[in-house]
């Protein structure tokens, strides 16, 4: 783990030898729950891993890959080239998991997020037709709009993890309003109102040069942090809230995992900033970024 040492909340990729380029675990984010990683690999390379006492979602950002445990044999059929390629595929695996995932492609870029897990969950494969079936959600609007791919969807039978991914047009606000989920807190009729969850933001950009802007504050501002995310950055929400903008030219990715009290996306909105929720107008015509039919030509010219 990297971080920056002006910005404690950002942390820069890192080249370790192996392919890994983000390797940041709980203990070294001073937080209980949430692991993550990413990585890239070669035609031929095979990653040789087991989950132990963790469950583990991974994420194909681009390139085709096979990943083969006790739960069944997976191929990435129709697999986007990068995350401005199509929609993600995706595998959840429960603990006590080994597997292995071999690249079929030139390279191949995967991500992961890892919390400990319970017992006698099963494993899934998770194709661009299941998230397209999720629903792609193009959420808030005018210059505040973005759209939504779930992955692992609250609701998801697993234990803690959440995955999402959220595409963020140039020049557009997007985790805004900004909102938290730092404490967990129960309406009065008993139901969760806002969960108690970490964070990752892993970014990606449809250009080498984009960045984005992510300030994480809380209400006292004993925290305001302001961080210029690039490609490969991670940026650690431990509290408070989190609002991006893109920069203008450079259409945002972000990857987010969450784990913590509740496999839930409950929060709890900034005040200051309730009202803009039903100003806008319309949404931005250049969404949704990615669709389902990118995947079904990327199948259609996939060669060996």
């Amino acid at each position: 783990m990297k971080t920056d040492p002006a910005h404690p909340l950002l942390v820069r990729p890192c080249d370790e030898g192996t392919g890994t380029y983000q390797r940041i675990t709980a203990a070294e984010a001073g937080w209980r729950h949430l692991n993550f990683g990413a990585r890239r690999l070669s035609r031929g390379d095979r990653w040789h891993h087991d989950t132990g006492g963790d469950e583990m979602c991974v994420v194909l950002l681009g390139g085709r890959c096979s990943i083969v445990s006790q739960w069944g044999e997976w191929r990435t059929e129709g697999a986007r080239a990068n995350v401005f390629g199509g929609l993600p595929h995706a595998a959840y695996l429960p603990p006590h998991t080994a597997f292995e995932l071999a690249a079929e492609s030139g390279t191949v870029d995967i991500a992961y997020g890892y919390t400990a897990g319970d017992e006698g969950r099963k494993g899934f494969f998770i194709t661009p037709d299941d998230v397209d079936r999720h629903g792609i959600e193009l959420r808030g609007g005018d210059n505040a709009s973005r759209q939504i791919n779930s992955i692992l969807p609250p609701g998801s039978p697993c234990h803690r993890l959440v995955c999402v991914e959220v595409y963020t047009p140039s020049g557009n606000w997007s985790s805004f309003p900004a909102h938290k989920h730092d404490q967990r807190t129960l309406a009065p009729d008993g139901k969760l109102s806002q969960a108690s969850l970490e964070e990752v933001y892993f970014y990606q950009f449809e250009k080498p040069q984009g960045f984005a802007l992510q300030k994480v504050y809380t209400g006292d501002r004993r925290l305001n942090e302001i961080v210029e995310a690039r490609t490969g950055d991670v940026v650690l929400v431990p509290r408070g809230y989190h609002p991006v903008v893109a920069g203008h030219g450079y259409h945002a990715y972000y990857l987010n995992f969450l784990a913590g009290s509740d496999q839930s996306l409950a929060s709890a909105n900034d005040p200051d900033h309730e009202w803009i929720y039903g100003t806008w107008k319309s949404k931005d015509s250049r969404l949704p970024l990615v669709t389902l039919q990118m995947n079904r030509q990327a199948r259609e010219h996939e060669t060996v």
